[in-house]
């Protein structure tokens, strides 16, 4: 059974419907956020590079980041609204968050010590919510809700785990 190594919550400013999670050695990458950002989808990868698609515009968001030795258990489906599951290259072993109008956000993720090759699942709540309150004057906080769960690849095809894709 997988233990969770860390866990770590981050505030995310999202704006226009995204935000990114990206390879924090990002001169390593030929695609950087947002370039060829996909709005059509929730969750869309590139090489060193994981893209979410917000149901808000301009908010901040409420994201826990967990970190698992092995295939991270599947939270009850009933409680998201969103899920989604793809890999991630990691050279640094370190994951920057990034918003469309502020670039680069200065929390760091740390999946390891190296680099090296990952599975990650979002997931995602709040997300009408956040919608809904779209066109609000007020400022929006920890409505729409995260939890994504990196682990080691290898496990995954050691254990035979599933994606949603």
């Amino acid at each position: 059974m997988a233990q969770l190594v860390r866990e770590q919550h981050v505030d995310v400013f999202v704006s226009g419907y995204a935000f990114g999670l990206q390879e924090s050695d990002d001169a390593c990458l030929d695609l950087l956020f947002p370039d060829d950002f996909d709005f059509g989808t929730f969750l869309s990868a590139h090489p060193g590079r994981v893209d979410v698609t917000s149901a808000g515009h301009t908010h901040t968001a409420s994201v826990t980041v967990e970190v698992w030795d092995g295939p991270a258990p599947v939270r009850d489906p009933a409680g998201w609204e969103q899920q989604a599951e793809t890999d991630f290259e990691s050279v640094s072993g370190r994951v920057a968050i990034w918003s469309m109008d502020v670039g680069r956000l200065d929390a760091l993720i740390t999946l390891a010590d190296q680099g090296g090759s990952w599975r990650v699942r979002i997931s995602s709540s709040g997300r009408a919510e956040v919608r809904a309150l779209a066109e609000s004057e007020e400022s929006i906080e920890a409505v729409e809700r995260y939890l994504v769960q990196f682990w080691p690849a290898a496990s995954s095809s050691l254990q035979g785990a599933g994606g949603l894709n």
